[in-house]
């Protein structure tokens, strides 16, 4: 039946094999690019799948796609008789395609230009270059911040750590996704014994440290350390605003929260054995301390958790969980804003009393 079926299937249009593999290209999507070499692909005679079907016109590209240069520089270099002749011949081979490298290198740098670093990883991982690649991004960071250009010397910092592999991901490695929301976990995986011991509160060095560590990564984290501390900071606001274009609405709910808690006072600072607090909270305030953590978020998770605001609002303001901590309440635990006054790094991105939207730009 399987034969039948490949006699059925009208000829394979290479234009439009070409145009599919140089839109992949054009967007740095490695999973669109391996997709088509894969045995069911609609690019292969010997698949009974079309590019007609519905479930694969993302597939090809719209006017707007066609017109742009990049996406002709990637048709033009699959059309190249040689390239031609070579994805013709993998798509016609029975056994695991060889994918053509000057087009995953191309796919690779369009991938880093579009912030898709997973995408790039896996592409210069294939080439066997991606350690030489992110060493390479690493160099021109450093470089810029010699020369005082702190968003070029964020930018290299950012690639470079974006391109981290995971060689001990199972069934295979994988691209080392910063996950925020696992690591804001670890950053407050103890309970402070007392509110200035919690990381909010620490001192400019060791609050940069932990800062660069969590948003990048340790090694980032240690290259940075060299730098002079105003730099550091400079670079830490950058990165902020990098990271997180949402930030000012944040600092808005945060200033809120800090409103909130502040009305509480000393009374969130009890043993979680006194059982007789949350009556007098009510009895006095009339307020719930659980709208802290839900004004932090922007919204109410249903019998949240402090981690469960916590890991929400790393997902959404990475940096957010360098200016919270967990607070017991009677028996439970919030989430609740914490800062030095007086600190440089709170200063610099805007957490600061009745500080507004003021900070990174």
């Amino acid at each position: 039946m399987a034969g039948k079926r490949e006699e059925t299937k009208p000829p394979v249009d290479f234009a439009t094999v070409s145009e599919a593999l140089a839109k992949s290209v054009y967007d740095g999507d490695i999973v669109n690019f391996r997709l088509l070499f894969a045995p069911f692909s609609p690019a292969r005679q010997a698949s009974t799948e079309l590019f007609d079907m519905p479930k694969y016109q993302y597939l090809l590209p719209d006017d707007r796609v066609a017109g742009e240069p990049r996406y002709r520089e990637a048709l033009d270099k699959v059309n190249q008789p040689e390239m031609r002749a070579f994805i013709q011949a993998e798509l016609d081979a029975n056994r695991p395609p060889q994918l053509p490298w000057d087009l995953l290198l191309m796919l690779a740098d369009n991938a880093v230009r579009l912030a898709k670093y997973t995408s790039a990883a896996q592409a210069y991982e294939s080439l066997r270059i991606r350690s030489r690649m992110q060493q390479m991004f690493l160099d021109h960071g450093n470089s810029a911040l010699d020369r005082g250009d702190i968003p070029g010397g964020v930018k290299g910092y950012v690639i470079s750590t974006g391109l981290a592999y995971d060689y001990a991901a199972f069934p295979e490695p994988l691209p080392a996704i910063p996950d925020f929301q696992t690591r804001a976990l670890l950053l407050h995986a103890d309970y402070p014994d007392t509110p200035e011991a919690s990381i909010a509160m620490a001192d400019t060095g060791p609050l940069l440290q932990a800062g660069f560590e969590y948003l990048l990564s340790p090694d980032a984290a240690g290259a940075l350390s060299e730098r002079p501390e105003p730099v550091r900071l400079e670079f830490l606001v950058e990165l902020v605003r990098q990271q997180d274009p949402q930030w000012a609405a944040f600092l808005e709910r945060y200033e809120e929260a800090s409103r909130l808690a502040g009305q509480f006072g000393d009374r969130l600072r009890v043993s979680t054995g006194n059982l007789t607090l949350a009556d007098e909270i009510q009895r006095q305030s009339g307020e719930d301390p659980r709208r802290i953590p839900a004004t932090l978020l922007g919204h109410t998770i249903e019998g949240g958790e402090w981690w469960q605001y916590l890991k929400e609002l790393a997902y959404e303001h990475p940096a957010a969980a360098l200016f919270v901590a967990r607070q017991a309440v009677v028996d439970f635990e919030i989430l609740v804003p914490r800062h030095r006054p007086d600190s440089p790094v709170a200063c610099a991105l805007g957490i600061t009393a009745g500080a507004g939207v003021a900070g990174p730009r």
